[in-house]
């Protein structure tokens, strides 16, 4: 059996598109800033923090990812609407997106941060440093670099989770292509175009964030480690 595919409508649609594509990027760029230095938080909480912090921080941890995200994202637009408290679907998006990742940027950083040799926090320490800048000075800087790979893949994996959030009404790329196939009926096209924008965005996420760590990570420069 034939089929004819048929773009044209790229040439009616292709703003919308755009527009769902930004909406995406900019989405992704508040949950990354916002995700890692709350989940830097919560792995200096569960490092550093009292026994009853640490507790809280491996409740949150393992509740945020042992939830669906969509679930969550659901709590937050129309479950907080059913005890009157409104909460526009773009906000809620981004702040699901946020609690989410930030649970799994947690466990990553942490990890970084158990596996720094403890020569170099006795060496630190012999500095005079406190603890606080030995977290800062030594202890972060090296986790980050070490766990930063690890990062990228969850960051990337956090934007393609963006499309999930077309469930609560935000209107980011794949919302827009719901809108397109429900006008044109070509369900095949618009989505194989929709993969390869979304297949696009995840590299230039992927190059932009190397390109961070090439300006950031001067060790990781000398010694060309790949991410």
């Amino acid at each position: 059996m034939g089929y004819d595919f048929d773009f044209s409508f790229l040439a009616t649609h292709w703003r919308t598109l755009v527009d769902g594509m930004l909406l995406t990027l900019r989405m992704s760029i508040a949950t990354i800033v916002l995700g890692f230095f709350a989940g830097v938080a919560l792995a200096v909480a569960r490092t550093q923090g009292d026994p009853r912090l640490r507790q809280a921080v491996v409740f949150y941890v393992e509740a945020i990812r042992n939830t669906p995200l969509v679930i969550q994202a659901f709590w937050l637009f129309f479950g907080l609407a059913a005890i009157q408290v409104r909460v526009p679907a773009l906000t809620a998006a981004v702040i699901a997106l946020v609690i989410n990742v930030s649970a799994y940027t947690a466990e990553i950083v942490r990890a970084g941060i158990e596996s720094i040799p403890r020569g170099q926090l006795e060496a630190a320490s012999c500095l005079g440093l406190s603890r606080w800048k030995m977290l800062r000075l030594v202890v972060l800087p090296q986790a980050v670099e070490r766990m930063y790979p690890a990062l990228i893949s969850q960051f990337v994996l956090m934007m393609l989770a963006t499309s999930i959030m077309s469930q609560i009404s935000a209107e980011e790329l794949t919302a827009a292509g719901y809108g397109i196939q429900s006008e044109t009926f070509r369900g095949f096209e618009i989505y194989l175009v929709i993969a390869a924008v979304y297949l696009f965005m995840s590299w230039l996420l992927r190059l932009v964030m190397a390109g961070f760590a090439h300006a950031a990570f001067a060790r990781r420069r000398r010694l060309k480690t790949p991410l």
